[in-house]
C-alpha cells in the first residue's frame, strides 16, 4: 500500500493532536478536582465537553460536503489552540462548562471531535476499497500510540511540583502544551491539498444512504451512551478516589492501555479481512465489555488494572472497522456527512452519561458506572450483528460472490 504525502500528513495530524488529547482527558479531571470542584461537577462538564463536540460536529458534517476539507480542517485547529488558552484561565464552574462545551478537549479515547470526520472524509479519498480498512487501521495506530504518549507525559505535573513550581501552575502548563499543538495540528493542515469542486457533490449532505446511515447512528449513539459512563476521564477519577491512585501511576498505566489499544488496530484489520467488519467489530467488543464489568467487581487494585488493560487490548478494535464499514456502505459524496452523522448522535449520548456517573461514583458501589456501560454495550453488540450482518462493503461482497462461483464450478 503507497502512502501518498497527505496521508503522511493525516497522520501526522492525528498524532499531535493524539498526544494532546492523551494528557487532556487524564489532567482534566484532575485539575478540577484540584480547584475544588466534587465528582458531580466533573461529570457535568465532561458532560459539556461531550454535547458541544457533538453539535460543532454535525454543523461540519453538514456544511463540509459543499466545501473545501482543508479549509475546515483550520479553524478546527484554532479552536484547539484557543481552548488550551481558556481552560487555565476560566475559573467559574460556568465559564469552565462553557469551554468545555465550545472546546475541543475531549474525555473519550479521542474518535470524537469536530476534526475527526473531515480527516476521515479526506482519508478516504482516492483509497480503493481493499486499502481502505488498512489505512484506517493506521491511521487509528497513529492515534492510539500518541495518545498513549500524551497520557504518560500526563505525570509531568507531579515531576515538576518536585522542583519548586504550585501543582495549580503545572496543570496551567499542561494546558498551553495543548494549545500549542493546536498550532502545530495548523500547520499540517495548511500543507494538505484543496478539494476541489465536484459535480458528485449531492445536493442534499446524505442520499441514497441516507436510511443506512441513519440506523448506524442509532445503534452507534448507544454504543457512546454506555461509553459515557466509563470515558477516560471517569476512569482516572474512579481509580484516583477508589484506589488511592497518583496522576503519575495513572499515566503509567494509560500509557501501556494506550499502547495495547494501538497494536490491536492493524489486528482488526487483518481480522476483518477473514471474518468480516461486522464480525470483528461485535466478537471483539463483547469480550472487552465482560472485562471491564469484572473490573468495576474487583476490590485489588493489580487485578482491577489488569483487567481494565485486557479490556484495552480489545474494545478499540471496532474503532477503523467501524470507520472503514461507513465509508464503505455510503456513496464518496456523502462520506463528509455519514461519518458526521454517525459521530454526532455518538457524542449526544455520550454527553448525558458522564453527569449521570458522576453521580454514581459518589454512591457505596462506584463501580456502577462500569457495570452499565459493559451490559449496554454487549446490547449493543448483539443488535449490531442481527441488524447488518448481511449488509458487507463492496470488498466482502466481491470475496463472497467469488466463493459462490467457485463452488458452483465444483458442483
Amino acid at each position: 500500500m503507497r502512502t501518498s504525502l497527505p496521508i503522511l500528513l493525516l497522520y501526522a495530524a492525528r498524532g499531535v493532536r493524539g498526544f494532546g488529547d492523551g494528557f487532556a482527558t487524564v489532567i482534566l479531571p484532575a485539575y478540577l478536582a484540584a480547584v475544588g470542584y466534587d465528582s458531580f461537577e466533573i461529570g457535568v462538564v465532561l458532560s459539556a465537553s461531550l454535547l458541544g463536540t457533538a453539535l460543532l460536529t454535525l454543523a461540519v458534517g453538514l456544511i463540509a460536503p459543499r466545501h473545501d476539507l482543508r479549509t475546515l480542517m483550520l479553524p478546527g485547529a484554532a479552536l484547539m489552540t484557543l481552548t488550551g488558552v481558556a481552560f487555565p484561565n476560566a475559573g467559574d464552574i460556568v465559564l469552565v462548562a462553557a469551554v468545555a462545551f465550545i472546546g475541543t478537549i475531549n474525555p473519550s479515547t479521542g474518535d470524537l471531535g469536530v476534526l475527526v470526520p473531515l480527516e476521515h472524509a479526506m482519508l478516504a479519498r482516492g483509497m480503493v476499497h481493499g486499502e481502505r480498512t488498512q489505512a484506517f487501521a493506521r491511521y487509528s495506530l497513529v492515534g492510539a500510540l500518541s495518545m498513549a504518549a500524551g497520557t504518560l507525559a500526563a505525570g509531568a505535573p507531579d515531576f515538576v511540583v518536585g522542583v519548586g513550581i504550585g501543582s495549580l501552575t503545572a496543570f496551567k502548563l499542561m494546558f498551553y502544551l495543548y494549545a500549542a499543538l493546536g498550532v502545530l495540528s495548523a500547520l499540517l493542515y495548511r500543507r494538505l491539498p484543496r478539494t476541489p469542486p465536484s459535480a458528485e457533490r449531492p445536493q442534499a449532505p446524505l442520499g441514497p444512504s441516507r436510511g443506512i446511515v441513519y440506523k448506524l447512528a442509532a445503534l452507534f449513539s448507544l454504543d457512546a451512551f454506555a461509553g459515557g459512563f466509563a470515558v477516560q476521564s471517569l476512569i482516572a477519577l474512579w481509580l484516583f478516589q477508589r484506589f488511592d491512585l497518583s496522576l503519575s501511576a495513572a499515566g503509567v498505566f494509560f500509557f501501556w492501555s494506550g499502547v495495547l489499544s494501538a497494536f490491536s488496530y492493524p489486528l482488526a484489520a487483518r481480522l476483518a479481512r477473514r471474518i468480516g467488519l461486522v464480525n470483528t467489530m461485535v466478537f471483539t467488543h463483547i469480550p472487552s465489555s465482560v472485562f471491564l464489568i469484572l473490573a468495576a467487581l474487583s476490590s485489588n487494585l493489580y487485578l482491577t488494572l489488569g483487567l481494565l488493560l485486557l479490556r484495552a487490548a480489545l474494545s478499540q478494535m471496532d474503532v477503523p472497522t467501524r470507520t472503514s464499514y461507513v465509508m464503505a456502505v455510503v456513496t464518496p459524496p456523502e462520506r463528509a456527512a455519514a461519518a458526521s452523522v454517525t459521530a454526532v448522535p455518538r457524542s449526544l449520548a455520550a454527553a448525558t452519561s458522564p453527569g449521570i456517573a458522576g453521580l454514581l461514583l459518589g454512591t457505596a458501589f462506584s463501580g456502577l458506572p462500569l457495570v452499565i456501560c459493559g451490559s449496554l454495550k454487549i446490547v449493543y453488540d448483539v443488535v449490531l450483528l442481527l441488524s447488518f450482518r448481511h449488509l458487507k462493503p463492496p470488498e466482502e461482497a466481491a470475496a463472497s460472490k467469488a466463493a459462490f462461483r467457485a463452488e458452483e464450478k465444483l458442483i
